[in-house]
């Protein structure tokens, strides 16, 4: 009986135990299930969130609708599309782009069986880079989805269905280009824009008449007329824009009328085109290098304008605001500060610059002014030159393709390009050899006739020159220019010293100015015959400099050997001055200019000026495919006031051959000599 006993109990225990297990089993399976629905809960919430904030950094603002609560709208009374458009209206309004989503983070919240999401959106508008915007809202679950609640502070925070964004620009004034003594050379101006008012043209065939009439009289198409008036927002009063024209130019017609426009304006126009450049609308190939541009904005095209732009162009203000039209509330969102452009200020001189232009006239030429003891660029004139005004302005294809076309090629800056530089460039050839002891100033060479070879090596090539002087110093040979004297000192120099020598002029150099020019050049692969190395002694052979580098290397003679960096912009730092030659070889080089000028037989006695001591040397250049052929010839001079040099001219002219020589060149520019004295 005992045991039987036992057994029940036993049986009634194991079945209790059974049942506990049973329950643990089914707890351990519930929780088991309720961890894999919570996270998956915290998976598809957290995907819900990446969605929306996805959607928003993509401006795919029109698909948010499809990540919100319906309920959430229905609180705020706005629809999907509603609440789309508004995101596309406010972000799109204040240029919002480059959005990035950071710290973003959902959290269960399990009271309210949500999760709660914070996020922070970084931009940029369109005035610069937007202080992070940090978010909060829940994420709620709809049927079996879960979606953001929305409301209008996840567009910015503090936000209300009644708000609204505005954004003022406040645009910055490209900063002028002044000459030294502060004479605008870019500035702004104001010019008429012409356009129509389409209820003023008439209807049919006297509407037609009308348009007719402005198309002849502003010398546009009638085809560009009709597609204008064709846009999509032209109303009946409507001004319809068609061209701007300096406000003398303002031609009358029925329908035609004008507004007043600032644009950028060139006051010496052609006289500084090349030098200064113009500005004009950015175009799409701008907009993909500077991605900070946009449509409409202005920039410098050419010349200095292109190389200043970021300075001129300074940077636009503006203000961001939310604003409550009910409550008059107003929230700033983002200011910036309008950042005028700065005045770039140059060493030019205006007046010389115009006087230089105006003397070459209608010549295909430069003129290079320097100060030769501090590298101030006084002057930097090329001709043919462009109308700078007629590109802001908006230049007519067939315009532009005159100016293309044109075989003289106006768009060149010729100041900046690289020529044979002539007998000019004998002077340094002397202080070389004044330098190295081979030129002495009463050395004498006997030279017979009007040409010469070294020996019979050098087959049907001579070395020609002007006049026949049978007895022939330095003095001498640089008075009359004599080719063949320059050339037999270059042989007794030798290439090596000639070398050396010009090195120290600049040779090979580049400078840090603010438009390309290639350095000066000796030779194309070095100094390899003697009829090269004779014909380098007297400036012709492979030799190239700009007249800026002639400018600057001639500034030696004048300045005691002493050679300036140049300089164009004012606030530069004076650059360090170089010894290119000994200061005695100089001076006795500059004395024998000095009698090229006084001297009634010298080559430069032209810019003889009464009561001023000037000193100067003329050349000029033959270009040729072959030796012994004929070929154009480009005259060139340089002066200075051997008294007072506080400026040194080159001045250069294409194809003189026939036309005076460097003779025309002293005719043209003595004008620009005889004005640094008044």
């Amino acid at each position: 009986m005992a045991n039987l006993n036992g057994k029940k109990g036993n049986n009634k225990k194991a079945l209790i135990i059974g049942s506990i297990a049973v329950v643990i089993v089914l707890i351990g399976v519930a929780i088991y299930f309720f961890i894999q629905n919570q996270h998956k809960d915290e998976k598809n919430a957290l995907r819900a969130a990446e969605t929306f904030t996805s959607n928003i950094a993509k401006e795919k603002y029109d698909k948010l609708g499809n990540n919100v609560t319906n309920a959430s709208l229905k609180k705020v009374e706005v629809t999907a599309k509603e609440m789309e458009a508004k995101y596309q209206a406010v972000y799109s309004g204040i240029g919002a782009e480059n959005i990035k989503v950071k710290n973003l983070k959902s959290v269960y919240d399990d009271k309210e069986n949500k999760f709660n999401l914070t996020y922070e959106l970084e931009m940029r508008t369109s005035l610069g880079k937007l202080a992070t915007q940090k978010y909060k809202t829940t994420i709620s679950k709809q049927n079996d989805d879960w979606k953001i609640d929305w409301k209008p502070a996840l567009i910015f925070p503090g936000m209300v269905k009644t708000d609204k964004v505005r954004i003022t620009e406040d645009s910055a004034t490209r900063g002028q280009i002044v000459d030294r003594n502060g004479t605008p050379l870019a500035t702004k101006g104001q010019f008429a824009e012409a356009g129509v008012v389409p209820s003023k043209l008439g209807e049919g065939d006297e509407k037609t008449k009308n348009i007719q009439d402005i198309s002849k009289k502003l010398d546009i198409s009638t085809e560009y007329i009709n597609k204008q008036l064709a846009q999509k927002w032209v109303q009946a009063d409507s001004f319809v824009p068609l061209v701007t024209l300096d406000e003398d130019k303002l031609p009358e017609a029925t329908g035609l009328t004008y507004a007043q426009k600032e644009l950028r304006t060139y006051p010496l126009n052609e006289a500084t085109s090349h030098l200064i450049g113009y500005v004009g609308e950015v175009s799409a190939e701008d907009i993909e290098k500077n991605p900070k541009l946009g449509v409409g904005d202005v920039i410098g095209k050419s010349g200095l304008e292109r190389y200043y732009d970021k300075q001129l162009r300074g940077k636009d203000g503006g203000e961001i605001k939310i604003i409550n039209d009910q409550t008059k509330q107003e929230d700033t969102l983002q200011k910036i500060d309008r950042k005028d452009g700065e005045e770039i200020k140059l060493t030019i001189d205006a007046a010389v610059q115009k006087k230089a232009f105006d003397s070459l006239g209608s010549e295909t030429g430069a003129v290079t002014m320097i100060n030769p003891t501090n590298g101030e660029l006084l002057a930097l004139v090329s001709t043919p030159s462009y109308d700078a005004n007629q590109m802001v302005l908006g230049i007519t294809a067939d315009d532009y393709a005159k100016y293309n076309d044109d075989k003289r090629l106006p768009f060149l800056a010729r100041y900046a390009n690289r020529y044979a530089p002539g007998s000019t460039f004998k002077t340094i050839t002397a202080t070389i050899g004044l330098d190295t002891g081979i030129t002495k100033p009463d050395k004498v060479r006997e030279i017979s006739g009007l040409k010469w070879q070294k020996d019979a090596s050098w087959g049907k090539y001579f070395v020609t020159r002007v006049h026949d002087v049978p007895k022939v110093n330095m003095t001498d040979a640089l008075v009359h220019s004599d080719n063949i004297y320059f050339a037999q000192e270059g042989l007794e120099i030798g290439k090596d010293k000639l070398t050396a020598g010009l090195k120290k002029f600049d040779f090979d150099k580049e400078y840090n100015l603010p438009f390309t020019m290639e350095p000066a050049q000796i030779s194309n692969d070095g100094l390899n015959s003697d009829i090269l190395l004779a014909d380098t002694s007297y400036g012709q052979g492979e030799l190239l400099m700009s007249p800026i580098q002639q400018a600057i290397a001639y500034s030696a003679i004048a300045n005691n050997g002493k050679m300036p960096y140049p300089k164009l912009e004012t606030k530069e730092a004076t650059g360090k001055s170089t010894q290119a030659t000994e200061a005695t070889s100089a001076n006795q080089v500059k004395d024998a200019l000095i009698k090229t000028v006084s001297d009634p037989a010298g080559t430069a006695h032209g810019l003889q000026i009464q009561g001023h001591n000037i000193a100067a040397k003329t050349g000029t250049a033959e270009l040729k495919e072959k030796q012994g052929e004929d070929g154009l010839e480009n005259g060139f001079v340089y002066a200075f006031d051997a008294d007072n040099p506080d400026y040194l001219m080159v001045g250069m002219i294409e194809n003189v051959k026939g036309r005076g020589g460097s003779g025309l060149v002293i005719d043209k520019l003595k004008p620009v000599i005889e004005s640094m004295y008044k």
